[in-house]
């Protein structure tokens, strides 16, 4: 479950609202009492509570599953470790770069004519332009196919304009976490 935005909440709290208030002007329309309307506005609002318990415990279970909290704990090169370990389930050869003199890549990944280079960030904040800003250039310096940026966190705006820009594959909290309850169900 992504972090919505203050304007997708607000969308989303509209949303049912106007869905509870039909569910009552249908409960008056059948049964043509305030009682009947509120049965009916009461029955679903129990509806949408069970399917917000439900998504809380589905998210729950997902985010032990994927080990994410332990991820959140790692320092820097215990992340490039994970990463390089979640490509190798994958069927990539990682080549990790010197933690100094990288050239803006962590890891190498390698995979029949591909190479891609990685940026690695484990981040308690959001991802800025730096990260693609450092990943860039590493393309040309490993003759590289393709550049990712891979977090256990989100990215701004401006990562993401750049990005696109520059056909840097962006991989979020949310992927990472699809990825690596992939590789424990291998």
């Amino acid at each position: 479950m992504r972090n919505r935005t203050k304007k997708e909440q607000k969308q989303l709290d509209e949303m049912i609202s106007l869905l509870i208030l039909v569910a009552g002007i249908a409960g008056w329309y059948l049964t043509g009492t305030l009682k009947g309307a509120g049965i009916v506005a009461g029955i679903g609002i129990g509806i949408v509570l069970s399917f917000s318990i439900w998504r809380s415990q589905r998210f729950k279970k997902r985010m032990q599953q994927s080990g994410i909290y332990d991820i959140d704990k790692m320092t820097g090169r215990q992340f490039e470790e994970y990463v390089g370990t979640l490509f190798v389930s994958r069927g990539y050869k990682v080549i990790y770069t010197p933690t100094t003199g990288d050239y803006g890549a962590d890891l190498i990944l390698k995979k029949e004519k591909d190479v891609i280079v990685v940026q690695a960030k484990r981040y308690k904040q959001t991802v800025g332009v730096k990260a693609v800003q450092e990943v860039i250039p590493s393309m040309r310096m490993y003759d590289a196919t393709a550049a990712w940026v891979i977090t256990n966190s989100t990215y701004t705006k401006q990562a993401q304009t750049l990005a696109k820009r520059n056909h840097v594959r962006m991989i979020d909290r949310e992927e990472l976490i699809s990825m690596s309850i992939e590789m424990k169900e291998r």
